[in-house]
């Protein structure tokens, strides 16, 4: 990798991973447009950057980490359904949906027509988001951990997830997204530790490709901080309509350029 597929890389990263749009799906498409080099060293890398954003969420709530215990109790309920099916599935996904790249853009478009769908749903007053954070039930809770779970699968998303799953249940589009931070700490973290632990022989043996994992760490933190606070704002006046359109037009596109493959 060099410097600018590393940049471009943690970019992408810092900007998808926080919005409904699926980070897992961006860096396999933009490491594929870069030509990246397949490998241990890439996968590792992804881990590298994701922690980066993870890192920057932490940073951005650190008061509301140490002063809401309930919130932080509750982060727990939820990150237990998905962390049990995770360890279930893991192997599954890894094999075969990361593989299968028809697949995973036709689950990123398919989730866009979903989010078109719901808004269309609030409009016509079938579903009514409109319950504060702060109600936050331990079921809803348990729940919410439960179908984050679907986003094991590249394209679906997780913020996208817990966010879709939220409104269905009555929460704001602002306390959907601001949960999903939240829970992405013992989620990403969990995961992220856990493939760098597959990855350990490569970690210990990049001596020379550190200065580049540095970058593409800080990079991601950078982008990421400002995207979580971009993501928050915009909600609060807005609809995930966009994200919708969006998903449509980048899986169309993508999907065209694997056919000309």
């Amino acid at each position: 990798m060099n410097v600018l597929q590393v940049i471009l890389l943690g970019i992408v990263e810092g900007i998808s991973e926080f919005l409904p749009v699926s980070s897992t799906f961006h860096l396999i498409l933009t490491a594929r447009l870069l030509k990246v080099a397949e490998g241990d060293f890439l996968k590792m890398f992804e881990v590298v950057i994701q922690s980066g954003a993870i890192l920057s969420v932490v940073w951005l709530y650190r008061d509301r980490l140490r002063k809401d215990r309930d919130l932080l109790f509750k982060t727990a309920a939820a990150f237990l359904p998905t962390a049990v099916l995770g360890a279930l599935l893991y192997k599954t996904v890894k094999a075969v949906f990361f593989e299968a790249y028809s697949a995973m853009i036709l689950i990123f478009i398919a989730v866009g027509v979903v989010f078109l769908a719901f808004e269309i749903l609030v409009r016509k007053g079938l579903l009514k988001p409109a319950k504060g954070i702060a109600t936050l039930t331990w079921r809803d809770a348990f729940l919410i951990g439960l179908f984050q779970a679907a986003s094991f699968l590249p394209g679906v998303s997780r913020a996208g997830a817990v966010i879709l799953t939220m409104m269905v249940l009555g929460y704001k589009r602002s306390d959907s997204a601001f949960f999903s931070f939240f829970l992405s700490i013992p989620t990403l973290l969990s995961a992220g530790l856990y493939d760098l632990y597959k990855s350990r022989e490569v970690l210990l043996h990049s001596g020379a490709n550190t200065a580049l994992l540095v970058l593409g760490l800080t990079v991601s933190f950078i982008v990421a901080f400002f995207a979580v606070k971009w993501l928050i704002s915009y909600l609060q006046r807005h609809t995930l309509s966009l994200f919708g359109w969006y998903r449509i037009a980048a899986g169309a596109a993508a999907l065209l350029i694997g056919l000309a493959r």
